[in-house]
């Protein structure tokens, strides 16, 4: 594997979901393979546990880190070819991402959208001409359109609480929040789940639907209340207006998960990427509660970006 930037770089994803558990057995195992190996980690946008997740990672495989804040320690970055630079930015992207291809083995970027022209955005212009330029293994620590990393740790996560001898019934229901948020979090977790083995709903307002490319196979439904019937796992998450790009419709709290949305469910397990408004999109009860696998799905996030960057490593031994 040479990149890591959707499901589609994977070939057998529960291959490498299953790496990922027997590395959490294990995560020294494989000390030895990243020695004299550095990983660069680029950051355009805030991070906490892509960072320290993948930093923790890095270093179990014996591999150096370096990280940049770009957005706050680096030079502002043009993107277009043959620009006439005489504005704002200060160094080209195509510079930028060469020199750092020299000095990594291995590099990540987190580049978040704009949510203002849906075209630019899910053209994933940074995200791929940092690949180009670079010319290194590269993983995606969220771009425009997906969070591969967080994706991969929900699985993870899934399959290690799923219920024995049945396909469990998975469901990604939009939250309020009191901003409009990317659509990258849930297009990633609609992408990754319709590749698995679950029975996978997807229930918002309407309005909300995401980009069909993302949800192939998905039932979704308007209706809350009955997708949420005999669910085993329930993501939540916010999202802005894929069409009208990037806006938000409605802040309807009784769509915010409480113990009485788990009634009807198989004692479902709540999923969260985090950050979290507490008691906007998710309720103290559920976060505090013993259906939350929050902090298990976060903690997997380690485990996860280990056995990507384990990959990374082999293919360029």
């Amino acid at each position: 594997m040479k990149q890591f930037t959707s499901v589609h770089d994977v070939e057998d994803i529960n291959a490498l979901v299953q790496e990922a558990l027997e590395l959490k057995q294990n995560p020294y195992a494989f000390e030895d393979l990243g020695k004299h190996k550095t990983l660069g980690l680029i950051f355009l946008n805030p991070s906490l546990r892509t960072r320290l997740s993948t930093q923790k990672a890095a270093q179990s495989l014996g591999m150096n880190v370096m990280v940049m804040n770009m957005g706050q320690e680096g030079w502002a970055l043009e993107t277009q070819d043959g620009a006439i630079m005489n504005g704002t930015t200060v160094e080209h992207i195509k510079d930028a991402a060469a020199v750092m291809g020299q000095y990594c083995d291995v590099l990540g970027m987190r580049s978040f959208p704009k949510l203002q022209n849906v075209e630019e955005d899910y053209s994933e212009e940074i995200l791929k001409k940092f690949i180009q330029y670079a010319n290194v293994p590269f993983v995606s620590l969220e771009s425009a359109t997906r969070h591969p990393l967080q994706s991969l740790a929900d699985l993870v996560t899934i399959s290690e609480h799923a219920p024995q001898g049945r396909r469990p019934k998975v469901v990604l229901t939009w939250a309020p929040h009191v901003k409009a948020l990317p659509q990258a979090v849930p297009n990633s977790f609609a992408e990754w789940m319709c590749a698995a083995d679950v029975d996978f709903v997807i229930t918002h307002p309407e309005g909300y639907e995401l980009d069909p490319q993302f949800t192939n196979g998905a039932t979704i439904t308007h209706n809350q209340a009955e997708a949420l019937e005999g669910a085993d796992f329930i993501y939540i998450k916010n999202w802005s207006t894929y069409q009208p790009y990037g806006q938000v419709l409605t802040q309807d709290a009784s769509w915010m998960l409480t113990n009485q949305h788990l009634v009807n469910t198989n004692n479902a397990k709540v999923m969260h990427c985090l950050p979290v408004r507490r008691n906007v999109e998710l309720s103290d009860e559920i976060l505090d509660g013993p259906n939350s696998l929050v902090v298990n799905e976060a903690a997997n996030r380690e485990f996860a970006a280990q056995a990507v960057l384990k990959r990374l490593l082999e293919s360029i031994q």
